[in-house]
């Protein structure tokens, strides 16, 4: 009977664009927009915290304690956000409410790739989660503790960050660029989201190639003296 037919019976019509895209079994969101959101952003105002009082009682720099905030929130999104995504394919049939599903049901809105599991996206998401998450936590004990690899880790991370990105942008581009809801969430989330992933690498890619080309030129310098 109609009564008795239970949740994974009913269909359920998604939001993404395509219209006609097939997600058999999909569940929609638990949270609200707000809700998830705002967990994401205590999350991050949690990190900052954490890392600001450990940084500061190892008398580390502005700079410094910074990039340790930094790489703790991008190492932990890419390893626990983005690790999930990559080893979770039927994460929008989800029906518990678990965050993690909601965050990527929700992100889905901008970016339908990840809903439909394309394979450009989750390779990028999945190098990104194995490789990239514990190299900018490996970079938070590097800067922590003075070690002489901090600047070519956190270029080497960076350069992974910035090459990413680009993949993930222009394989869109190639494939259409129509893959959100409406304008709202292309750019609230298919751009305002990754904008930090193309700034703050950017950044950080120009100061640590310095950094380095001073160390070598200071080395260059002391070995001609010696010869002298």
């Amino acid at each position: 009977m109609a009564e008795s037919q239970t949740s994974q019976d009913v269909v359920h019509p998604h939001p993404y664009v395509p219209r006609d895209l097939n997600l058999p079994g999909y569940i929609p969101c638990f949270l609200s927009q707000s809700n998830i959101l705002s967990i994401y952003a205590s999350f991050t105002i949690s990190v900052f915290a954490v890392t600001w009082i450990f940084s500061g009682r190892l008398k580390k720099t502005t700079v410094d304690r910074l990039l340790i905030f930094w790489w703790a929130f991008t190492g932990l999104t890419h390893f626990i956000l983005e690790g999930y995504f990559a080893f979770t394919p039927e994460f929008y049939k989800d029906n518990t409410g678990f965050y993690l599903a909601e965050v990527w049901k929700e992100y889905s809105k901008g970016d339908s790739r990840y809903a439909a599991r394309d394979a450009g996206v989750v390779t990028v998401e999945g190098l990104t989660a194995v490789l990239e998450g514990p190299a900018s936590l490996l970079a938070v004990y590097a800067i922590a503790t003075g070690k002489p690899y901090s600047y070519i880790l956190q270029f080497a991370v960076s350069l992974g960050q910035l090459y990413g990105t680009a993949v993930y942008f222009i394989t869109a581009i190639l494939e259409g660029d129509n893959f959100s809801t409406n304008s709202f969430y292309y750019y609230a989330y298919y751009i305002g989201a990754n904008f930090s992933w193309i700034v703050i690498p950017s950044i950080i890619s120009i100061r640590c190639w310095r950094k380095i080309v001073a160390a070598v030129q200071v080395q260059n310098q002391t070995k001609k003296t010696k010869v002298r």
